[in-house]
């Protein structure tokens, strides 16, 4: 996500992060999980608290600008998480992901993830991904990726943001580099559905909801049919079409990330709920879509322990199995 923002008080960040994860659990042997939706952020000096499940995500009336927060400060609320303190947000996140036995693709430049690799390599699953399509140049961007898969040892190529873009992912001034994912094995990650509250009006006006249409990933598919896709945010809130594509693609997986702490908690569970009974529950993976707050991933994944319409199976496979899979990972013993 491309995001703006003000400054916070570090010490009010440090002390209010504090209180949120003394509150958590702290259990030490725990089942492993993946989360296959993070952020190389080098810190979050814009984000603002959040409610997580308690509000729309990201300010959107259009008076307040495109510095808008991103996030929300003035509500009250339990749990509020807090933005990690200066310098510290690195540091903070690799912490929780060792307490709650946590590996996660972390999505950003190549050198800003190789940081995050160097920092914990058991932890981290190297992702990147082109640039905007506008002001990037291909070929070089060609030549990127194509060493960083072959040569720097990354997993995944995302995450691939058209929609910020307004540009359909079955656009043939991208399939280059679809084709580049399809030969080489690479799965791809691409953001499609929710963008956060007022994208269009505040900060990006080439946003378009409708470039989150799952189905328009169906001539990619079409042309590139070995491709494995994981299809960023479930294409919230685009269910019907979601279900579509799932069923018409056996190749084609979802994240539920970002949309599980951002959107009303009883439409979230609905949403995912919605899916295992369609008998998809085998291609849904856990994600956080962590870029600001350390105490998102185990709030969120407390969401997911706590969704009574799951089986323990059902939640094994969205926590772990089905991104082990999706990514050709071991199975957990």
């Amino acid at each position: 996500m491309m995001v703006r923002g003000v400054k916070l008080s570090v010490a009010v960040m440090a002390l209010a992060y504090g209180s949120v994860a003394q509150a958590q659990n702290t259990t030490a042997d725990v089942a492993p999980i993946i989360d296959v939706h993070m952020h190389a952020m080098a810190d979050a000096p814009w984000a603002t608290p959040v409610c997580p499940n308690q509000t729309r995500f990201e300010a959107s009336d259009p008076k307040n600008g495109p510095e808008a927060p991103f996030g929300w400060s003035s509500e009250e609320c339990s749990p509020k998480l807090y933005p990690a303190p200066k310098g510290e947000y690195m540091k903070m996140v690799l912490a929780e992901m060792d307490r709650l036995n946590v590996r996660g693709v972390v999505f950003g430049k190549p050198d800003d993830v190789k940081k995050w690799q160097a920092a914990s390599p058991a932890r981290v699953i190297p992702g990147t991904a082109f640039g905007a399509v506008a002001t990037s140049d291909s070929a070089k961007e060609l030549k990127m990726l194509e060493v960083a898969f072959t040569k720097d040892g990354f997993k995944v190529m995302g995450e691939i943001g058209l929609q910020y873009e307004g540009i359909s992912p079955s656009d043939m001034r991208v399939d280059q580099y679809f084709a580049l994912a399809e030969k080489l094995d690479i799965p791809v990650a691409i953001h499609m559905g929710t963008g956060g509250s007022g994208r269009a009006n505040v900060a990006m006006p080439s946003y378009r909801g409708s470039k989150g249409d799952p189905l328009l990933l169906e001539e990619l598919l079409a042309r590139h049919p070995k491709l494995r896709v994981q299809v960023m945010h479930a294409g919230y809130p685009m269910i019907d079409n979601m279900l579509t594509l799932l069923q018409a693609n056996s190749h084609v997986y979802v994240d539920i990330a970002g949309l599980i702490w951002s959107y009303p908690r009883k439409d979230v569970n609905r949403y995912i709920e919605r899916m295992v009974d369609a008998g998809f529950g085998d291609r849904v993976m856990y994600g956080t879509d962590q870029l600001a707050w350390p105490g998102l991933m185990a709030y969120s994944i407390g969401l997911i322990q706590n969704a009574d319409y799951l089986s323990a199976d059902q939640k094994r496979d969205i926590l772990y199995n089905n991104a082990a899979r999706f990514l050709r990972l071991e199975p957990a013993k």
